[in-house]
């Protein structure tokens, strides 16, 4: 969608600024929270929303929730995908 040139175009209008903004590179569990990386554990390993939302005690709407900030800190699209940066560093 474009999105990297809106990116770099903000970058350089803080940098003139004088701000610092720190690189963000998708595919790093380790930006995670606890919750986060506890559901997409679950769901990489085929647990439905509702499957999640019985084990942790919570809603499927609030996995639904987490997935989606998941999803967009590990730079990925979709389940099947998770398994691919999800590591054993990234657990819970």
């Amino acid at each position: 969608m474009g999105a990297p040139a809106f990116a770099h175009r903000a970058g350089v209008e803080l940098a003139a600024t004088g701000a610092r903004v720190p690189e963000h590179t998708p595919g790093k569990a380790g930006d995670l929270t606890t919750q986060e990386a506890q559901i997409a554990r679950l769901a990489a390993g085929g647990a439905t929303n509702q499957m999640i939302a019985a084990e942790l005690f919570i809603s499927a709407h609030t996995v639904g929730y987490h997935l989606t900030k998941a999803f967009r800190k590990l730079g990925v699209a979709s389940r099947q995908q998770l398994h691919t940066v999800l590591d054993d560093d990234a657990r819970p």
